[in-house]
């Protein structure tokens, strides 16, 4: 069916001393979001967000309109880039898009879909809108999540997602980088790119743990030098100030190199950013430029507080995950240990088998999409959601 954008506005005012954003007015916080609707009327809308990016033209939700569904796809104030994203305010921006469509459009009911890394963020904000835990940032600043109303939602879908941008990143690092200041040093018998490594696919156990380790290391080896600076410009008479720095090596998951590991569906050697030895230190990597208070909201694995595991058990209302089979992105164990975790009495998993992360290329992907988003229709009509 032919569908048609409505382009609009989320505008609020957050008195801020420091703009995290560029371009932002005054003391405006905006977000983008389109409105992707056929001419059947519904009371339903599904809403979806991405702590990057608008979800409007990724092809679920766009197909998913295609279906006669109402689809509101919105970005966060961060769509210009992450660097400085804190994961708190990304749920204040969800929290900020719920009411309109639910205000200002005039849905009576509202479901909400996470693709990728919009999952753990839609996990996370039913959860609080079910019971608040957030009242300060990853950093220890106040945040107004406490005193912010979270219109909780119908239902929540997760498509092909991740459990957190924390997790995910932790198992992307690369442990051969054993020191920040000197990024080309790289430890050999770590850096599974380099030939002369004598640890090769399938790796055994003991590699596997070792390497585990080595990148839960680095990552709180990071986190000491950004709580290290963050405290010394709080202690120095400048609270609001920040520091920008870069973060190399952030493509060297061991699943791009041995399907054995958290295995699926998935072509060795490759990844949903293309070749990962090359993504591992391209502009283009995850973390690659970070700010102080970005890097502990989102990639700190010991203060990044949006989680969708963690998430979970303060979900009760039903919920759909769909897991790609091929997924070159997000690890299967994440959906799967979501999904076992959530406390919703009425979960669905539905598997695409052969579909990878963004239903890309050629051959049957474009039927995986049909598939997958179909799920979700006949999920909705089950849990009487489509009004």
């Amino acid at each position: 069916m032919k569908t048609t954008r409505t382009p609009f506005l989320v505008v609020n005012k957050e008195k801020s001393p420091r703009k995290d954003v560029y371009g932002s007015i005054d003391d405006s916080v905006v977000r983008q979001a389109q409105l992707i609707r056929t001419d059947e009327d519904s009371r339903t809308a599904f809403v979806g967000m991405h702590p990057i990016g608008s979800p409007a033209y990724l092809p679920a939700f766009s197909h998913l309109a295609r279906l006669g569904l109402h689809v509101v796809a919105g970005g966060t104030r961060y769509t210009t880039g992450d660097a400085g994203l804190q994961m708190e305010n990304a749920l204040l921006d969800l929290a900020a898009l719920i009411r309109e469509t639910k205000e200002r459009l005039g849905y009576e009911r509202v479901v909400l879909v996470g693709w990728s890394g919009g999952g753990s963020l839609i996990a996370a904000y039913q959860a609080e809108a079910e019971h608040k835990t957030i009242t300060h940032t990853a950093a220890g600043e106040p945040s107004v999540i406490a005193d912010t109303e979270f219109l909780r939602a119908d239902g929540v879908v997760l498509m092909a997602s991740h459990r957190s941008r924390h997790h995910l990143l932790t198992d992307f690092l690369d442990p051969s980088i054993q020191d920040e200041d000197r990024p080309d040093e790289r430890d050999p018998e770590l850096n599974i790119y380099d030939p002369a490594n004598p640890n090769k696919p399938p790796y055994s156990p003991e590699f596997v743990q070792k390497y585990r380790l080595a990148q839960l290391d680095r990552n709180r080896r990071i986190t000491a030098r950004v709580r290290e600076r963050y405290d010394r410009m709080q202690s120095t008479g400048r609270p609001h100030d920040e520091y920008c720095f870069v973060v190399h090596g952030t493509m060297a998951d061991l699943r791009w190199l041995d399907p054995a590991i958290d295995p699926n569906d998935r072509v060795p050697g490759w990844s949903y950013l293309g070749d990962p030895r090359i993504a591992n230190d391209a502009s283009s990597g995850l973390a690659r430029f970070c700010t102080t208070r970005g890097w502990l909201s989102q990639w700190s694995i010991d203060d990044a507080q949006v989680d969708a595991i963690d998430a979970a058990p303060r979900i009760t209302v039903p919920v759909l995950v769909v897991t790609n089979s091929a997924d070159d992105a997000c690890p299967a164990s994440h959906q799967r240990d979501f999904f076992e975790r959530v406390a919703s009495e009425s979960k669905v998993s539905a598997v695409i088998k052969g579909a990878n992360h963004y239903f890309s290329g050629d051959g049957e992907q474009r039927q995986y999409l049909d598939e997958a988003v179909e799920s979700v229709l006949a999920w909705g009509t089950d849990n009487d959601l489509l009004i």
